[in-house]
């Protein structure tokens, strides 16, 4: 593998007879096709690339909340570069049924910002998800402008709703309209604080587990 910046043909990405052109962590990246031959992967990376799978899986459509509030971008590697790291290393367990989401240590964002304290999450009818939580505005760089932001998956339909404007820290309370998709089903809910027009968030706070109604 080999690195260029400035070629006859400059960057490119893709095959061009026996080399592949493609560009990693800011580089343009040049490397010759691998040879055809007999391969059986161990069964340790069999494991890491089920785990990427279902990871990359279950963030892509979250993935505009992750590049905008989870973390500070560090070198190369962007927010969701970042997310999906963290979600490979501390948010997926091996079952007998194969890999899965530990949705308990899923985050949605990921920062200095104060969180949610005493948050709960509760269903009434209509699809009504009411969340409940204390004021902490003055706690650290929290203030009553915070924005809470909500995140909801139904696993068994693998379908999110997201809402970045639900209330303001100082509110303590809200009701969000779930979609009528998700009626019936049980949902997985995670809330956060941050803060308008900036990418500054809080560690995002898993709710629980609720059945739409």
């Amino acid at each position: 593998m080999a690195t260029f910046e400035k070629g006859i043909l400059g960057g490119f990405s893709g095959k061009v007879g026996n080399v592949v052109g493609s560009r990693w962590r800011g580089k343009n990246i040049m490397r010759s096709l691998p040879q055809r031959g007999k391969y059986t992967p161990s069964t340790k990376q069999e494991e890491q690339r089920e785990k990427f799978k279902i990871v990359i899986s279950f963030l892509s459509p979250i993935v505009n909340i992750l590049s905008q509030y989870f973390g500070s971008p560090q070198g190369d590697k962007s927010r969701s570069n970042l997310a999906t790291s963290y979600h490979l290393k501390n948010a997926v367990v091996s079952t007998a049924q194969g890999m899965v989401m530990d949705f308990e240590k899923v985050l949605i964002s990921k920062g200095d910002l104060r969180g949610l304290d005493g948050a709960t999450a509760a269903a009434a009818t209509g699809r009504i998800l009411n969340l409940n939580w204390q004021n902490n505005s003055g706690q650290g760089k929290a203030t009553n402008t915070d924005a809470l932001m909500a995140v909801i998956y139904a696993p068994d339909l693998n379908l999110f709703y997201s809402n970045t404007s639900v209330a303001t820290r100082d509110a303590a309370t809200a009701s969000i309209t779930l979609p009528e998709f998700m009626l019936g089903f049980e949902v997985e809910v995670w809330a956060s604080f941050y803060k308008p027009d900036t990418n500054y968030a809080a560690n995002s706070t898993y709710l629980g587990t609720v059945t739409v109604l």
